[in-house]
């Protein structure tokens, strides 16, 4: 099984702040990887790192082993944790640009989970609620073909009604040999389509490895495990 992330001694830095430090991983293909920690831990500093938004201070982040860039953003998705759409635009709109920016989208597998989340493609963004922008996105995210997806709070917005679907569409719509990174706090919810998790803390890694590893040595749940840990 082969490597699509790695990072070597990872380390961010803002001013006098650190929001990561040394940090060393691995994400193999073909794994949904949670990345689990309390709010500032560093979750979102790596998916940016990943995505090339962010430089890092010390050590290097590689994907399919090159620092991420033009050529990365070829086969990498993101979502980012805030809503980017412009309120100008009918999510139709949104559709047409992905299919001409990305080689990779897929404007047909767009249309059916829209269908399937009743949104109407005719809808400005402007009239969408907060929760309804956030299935846009995640929708444009997982309409790729993409070889390593990158999702922060993907269900952090919506109501619990619709978690389970927004977890299917997840598994529904990408490539098997794909890897997905998930960045969330709503862990008794996405914790059965988890292979992997990383715990954060404070920017360092304090915790990595198989969920049926980790269950079957702690004897209890990801999420039983995540509040010891954190206390929460």
């Amino acid at each position: 099984m082969s490597v699509i992330l790695e990072t070597h001694s990872l380390t961010k830095r803002f001013g006098n702040k650190t929001a990561l430090f040394d940090v060393n991983i691995q994400l193999k293909n073909g794994r949904i990887i949670g990345l689990l920690g309390p709010n500032g831990s560093g979750k979102t500093t790596l998916l940016k790192l990943a995505n090339g938004l962010l430089q890092p201070t010390e050590g290097k982040i590689l994907i399919n082993n090159e620092s991420p860039g033009i050529e990365s953003k070829k086969i990498v998705s993101y979502l980012p944790e805030r809503t980017y759409l412009n309120n100008w635009m009918k999510v139709k709109d949104i559709i047409s640009f992905f299919t001409d920016f990305y080689d990779n989208f897929d404007p047909q597998k767009a249309q059916d989970m829209l269908k399937r989340l009743d949104i109407d493609p005719q809808d400005k963004v402007a009239t969408l609620s907060k929760g309804t922008k956030e299935k846009v996105q995640l929708i444009l995210v997982m309409s790729r073909n993409a070889d390593l997806y990158l999702l922060d709070e993907p269900i952090g917005g919506v109501d619990p009604a619709a978690r389970d679907y927004i977890l299917n569409t997840i598994l529904n719509n990408y490539n098997e040999e794909a890897t997905i990174l998930i960045s969330t706090h709503l862990i008794q919810d996405v914790e059965r389509i988890f292979d992997d998790i990383i715990f954060l803390s404070k920017g360092n890694v304090v915790l990595s490895g198989s969920v049926d590893d980790i269950r079957a040595e702690k004897g209890c749940s990801i999420d039983n495990l995540f509040r010891e840990v954190f206390k929460c």
